[in-house]
């Protein structure tokens, strides 16, 4: 394979596959969880129960709380920016959507693809109440999207494929667990289209490499089209890089033969 398409399969991931990429440690927030006896304990203002300044957290909480990993607002904003500057939500109102008083489902719109989510104020009041909803609202809706997934989901994801219900909540660490060195990203594969979706795209590659008589313009297109050519079947890539790498040769043959000519 041509090093210049080598580079390609290597690059670093754009648009949805970037959505999908781990988030980094820096990024992962704690939050507390207690249970309803913990909860109970605590209001009872029973001696002893509480930690205050939470060397994990900074809250103030049970002794015993476990702690959630979680995508804050901010570091969520900052992939959906990453992936797609343009990227929008709006609020929707949809019969048949089941929902709680005072939340609210939204649509969120990313790379020109659209997914719903549900966000709750959990409580809160207010100004806060607005701000968690929307937030909340845009990590329930991102997750659809396969963000921070690795967060959301009890286990490993990639060994077989979870159920529905099994992504429902964050990993749980208890809090006297000793702090541990993350995990090296996995490697993603990236969101493929089916044949049906993809023949149209996969035509439209083999003409416009087929269409070009100059080595340097024919890899210039494929530096821009290499994140649509990742999106084909695999085998259908593969394709791609065969045509590709054909064309090139002859192209390059071509240009050597006139300049010694």
């Amino acid at each position: 394979m041509p090093d210049d398409m080598q580079k390609i399969k290597e690059a670093k991931p754009t648009g949805l596959d970037l959505l999908r990429e781990p988030f980094p440690e820096h990024q992962v927030s704690k939050l507390p969880k207690e249970t309803r006896a913990q909860i109970d304990e605590r209001k009872a203002r029973k001696q002893g129960c509480m930690v205050f300044n939470c060397a994990i957290c900074g809250g103030h909480h049970h002794k015993n709380a476990v702690h959630l990993d979680y995508v804050g607002h901010a570091a969520l904003t900052d992939r959906l920016l990453d992936c797609d500057p343009e990227w929008n939500w709006e609020p929707v109102d949809m019969p048949g959507l089941p929902s709680a008083a005072g939340g609210m489902w939204i649509k969120l719109t990313v790379c020109g693809v659209s997914r719903l989510g549900y966000g709750s104020a959990d409580g809160k009041q207010g100004g806060d109440a607005i701000k968690e909803i929307i937030g909340d609202a845009l990590r329930n809706a991102a997750m659809r999207f396969g963000a921070a997934l690795d967060l959301w989901h009890k286990g490993d994801l990639h060994p077989e494929e979870p159920g529905e219900n099994e992504a429902e909540q964050p990993t749980e660490k208890p809090q006297q667990q000793a702090p541990q060195s993350p995990p090296a990203p996995k490697q993603r594969q990236p969101n493929r289209m089916t044949k049906a979706n993809a023949r149209q795209l996969f035509e439209e590659l083999q003409d416009a490499i087929r269409e070009h008589a100059f080595p340097s313009e024919l890899k210039a297109w494929a530096g821009k089209n290499g994140a649509r050519i990742k999106t084909l079947p695999e085998d259908w890539e593969q394709q791609i890089y065969d045509i590709y790498a054909d064309k090139m040769t002859a192209l390059t043959q071509q240009e050597q033969e006139a300049v010694s000519g």
